[in-house]
């Protein structure tokens, strides 16, 4: 699938990191604290005014005496973040009383009329503000991720062209700046349209950076094909595959259970490129060796790495220390726990899912209480590792409302207003034609993460010692104290 090259020696170059000044220079506008009550009166105004005649709002809005400023501007489009004609109707108001737009304020219109999805007038605006000379690159994102979003491919090329018509250029790096943002928000498809359209009509040239990006966009959603598509002209066209281009490819080779290429891809940039191969690469390697139960070959690895002079970090030795519970070696687990000095959280986790999936859930909850005694706090992924290994995953079945799980769950959901997935999931527990689904820990903490919740827990872990539960008594009240509410988890 993806074609093997020899490595050359790596490019002191990745992409072009210059920035494109604006035209006209303007000095910082000093921030000016917004009147609570003026910001009150304009925004009802905005609300209940916005399709009354222009003149009448413009009435009702002089009466309000406010300080219009750029902060104040600001403020009014957070009230309405997706909803463009009270905003845009404010915009006209403020170009009757000599206000001065940045490019600040006009981004923030921007993202506002982009996140409604009123392409025409978006359109309208992208060449006003190319003619006020006030683009920059967050001009550029947010304008080219509402076209994309909205399936708007040519607009979003014709975008490019038309700053170039208003002086800004064909600039690499704003492109690069683009793609990337692109395939951060999975829009990778749309982001290869822009490349090649821009390359083909030779615009700009897309360089090693560029294509770096569509080939992690790519195996973000999962598309293995045109990642290697992409990784291949990349090569054809002379440029230096990155090694955190090679994890990328690997982590999703890893994901989708080709063991086999993931590794073969390994051994390539051992043998051709072993210089660069760091701390991250061991770690991802050694890491899925061991969810994969293939404890022996990540010993390899391990040893490997030791050798080259690197180090392993927690997460490495927490890989290593489930690998050991997961084939029942126990004693050589805890070896590896104890003599790491300062352990953090990822260490603790490895040993919790060891321990729970040999079925030794109390042996996992004394090693909750010993993170929290040496001040590593648990997150929500280990509570939910701890309930899963103590309750099962179709959670605890019981006659008392109190240690039944899905009495809970249905109560929590309702209270949530979830009434619909309350019904369907009473629909499945009590048809027995169709098997019970798996119990979802997290949705079940997550509603009751509230004031309600922490006064519930405490009632269950009093009712789940009174039946000899003293671990999931433990747990719970863990849970009410430190992780119900966010000013819980906030100052923990």
């Amino acid at each position: 699938m993806i074609r093997w090259i020899q490595f050359r020696n790596p490019s002191a170059s990745i992409s072009s990191l210059h920035h494109r000044l604006n035209s006209t220079t303007t000095t910082p506008n000093p921030i000016t604290p917004v009147n609570p009550s003026h910001l009150l009166k304009v925004s009802t105004i905005l609300y209940q005014q916005q399709n009354s005649p222009e003149s009448r709002f413009h009435t009702s809005l002089n009466h309000c005496n406010f300080h219009l400023t750029h902060e104040f501007f600001l403020q009014i489009c957070n009230q309405f973040p997706y909803s463009w004609k009270p905003i845009y109707k404010f915009h006209i108001f403020t170009q009757t009383h000599n206000f001065n737009h940045t490019s600040i304020t006009l981004n923030k219109m921007l993202d506002v009329i982009g996140k409604s999805r009123n392409i025409d007038l978006l359109w309208d605006l992208v060449k006003e503000i190319g003619q006020r000379q006030l683009v920059n690159d967050k001009t550029y994102k947010i304008v080219v991720k509402t076209l994309a979003s909205a399936r708007e491919m040519k607009k979003c090329v014709d975008f490019f062209h038309i700053m170039n018509g208003f002086g800004y250029g064909y600039e690499l790096g704003t492109l690069n700046k683009v793609v990337d943002m692109l395939c951060g928000c999975k829009l990778v498809e749309e982001a290869k349209y822009i490349v090649n359209k821009l390359k083909d009509g030779g615009s700009v040239k897309p360089d090693g950076f560029t294509y770096k990006c569509l080939i992690r966009g790519f195996c973000d959603v999962g598309d293995l094909v045109d990642a290697s598509k992409i990784w291949n002209l990349l090569v054809d066209e002379g440029f230096e595959v990155e090694i955190d281009a090679v994890e990328k490819m690997m982590d999703t080779l890893f994901k989708t259970n080709r063991f086999d290429e993931a590794m073969k891809l390994f051994q390539s940039v051992r043998i051709n490129r072993i210089d660069e191969v760091g701390l991250s690469t061991y770690k991802l390697v050694i890491g899925w060796m061991c969810r994969k139960d293939k404890l022996g070959h990540a010993r390899m690895v391990f040893d490997e790495m030791r050798e080259r002079g690197i180090e392993p970090d927690c997460e490495i030795l927490g890989s290593l220390i489930y690998g050991f519970l997961s084939k029942a070696r126990i004693r050589e687990a805890y070896a590896i726990a104890e003599a790491i000095d300062n352990p953090d959280i990822s260490v603790y986790h490895g040993l919790v899912k060891g321990l729970w999936r040999l079925k030794k859930a109390n042996e996992a909850t004394n090693v909750f209480r010993e993170m929290i005694r040496r001040g590593c706090e648990p997150t929500m992924h280990t509570y939910v590792m701890l309930l899963q290994g103590h309750l099962g995953k179709r959670g605890r079945k019981g006659n008392d409302p109190l240690i039944n799980f899905d009495t809970i769950f249905v109560g929590g959901l309702v209270k949530a207003g979830k009434s619909y997935e309350a019904t369907k999931y009473i629909e499945r527990v009590t048809n027995r034609g169709l098997e019970v689904p798996r119990f979802d820990y997290n949705r079940f903490l997550h509603y009751y993460s509230n004031e309600e919740g922490i006064i519930m827990f405490d009632a269950m872990s009093k009712k789940l010692r009174e039946v000899g539960l003293f671990d999931l008594g433990d747990i719970f009240e863990r849970y009410g104290q430190k992780m119900a509410t966010r000013e819980q988890r906030r100052d923990r």
